[in-house]
């Protein structure tokens, strides 16, 4: 369950969420739709501990997050916009070193990257440095590595952006999938037709929610 209380971030007088209160129960996915600037990817960071909050507060089952480690150590995986890969590693590099970072068995850990990457439709780009990989490739490498982490959230900023139709919905139904085993699942899109997909839907102008479809 993440629970966002009345959360206001800022960046010196630029106020880019305004007391937004809302939650997602777990096996439910969220859109929040948007115009650029409107304060998506800064929600999504302050759910996930990235970014500090100024005032309010956000728990995950009950633990209040207070910065980035704490909720990754929790299971609340963030897909940043952007991918955040390691352009020098493979693609199978960047999905492995979260998961040994937290102490998964080896074995077990390979199966779960290849597993991740064949979700993706990139079985066999597991060898290739991200930079190799175009722009699509990449935002699908990054969602993998976000999947093999198996969190209690996931947080997908503009995940599907530069996906064609058949990529996109494979990107929607593993997103869909996780939330079928448990998570609670936000997405940040400009999307129509990722937000329709979804359970409930937020529309985010100047740092303030409305409700299109919600729970």
């Amino acid at each position: 369950m993440i629970q966002v209380s009345n959360i206001t971030v800022a960046y010196g007088d630029l106020v880019a969420v305004d007391d937004v209160s809302f939650s997602v129960p777990p096996g439910f996915v969220l859109a929040v739709s948007g115009p650029s600037g409107a304060g998506k990817s800064s929600l999504l960071w302050a759910i996930a501990g990235a970014v500090e909050v100024l005032t309010g507060k956000v728990e995950v089952d009950g633990l209040l997050i207070a910065d980035r480690p704490a909720a990754a150590a929790h299971g609340v995986v963030l897909i940043p916009q952007g991918n955040g890969l390691a352009r020098v590693l493979t693609a199978r590099e960047n999905l492995t070193i979260p998961l040994l970072a937290n102490r998964q068995d080896l074995d077990e850990t390979d199966r779960v990257v290849e597993s991740a990457l064949e979700a993706v439709g990139l079985a066999e780009s597991g060898d290739h440095l991200v930079e190799e990989l175009s722009g699509g490739e990449q935002q699908r490498v990054a969602v993998a590595r976000g999947i093999a982490q198996r969190g209690r959230v996931i947080l997908a900023d503009e995940s599907t952006s530069e996906l064609d139709s058949t990529n996109r919905e494979r990107v929607l139904d593993l997103l869909r999938t996780q939330a079928n085993q448990g998570a609670a699942v936000v997405i940040a899109t400009h999307d129509p037709t990722v937000a329709d997909s979804a359970d409930g839907h937020a529309v985010m102008d100047e740092g303030r929610i409305s409700w299109v479809r919600r729970l």
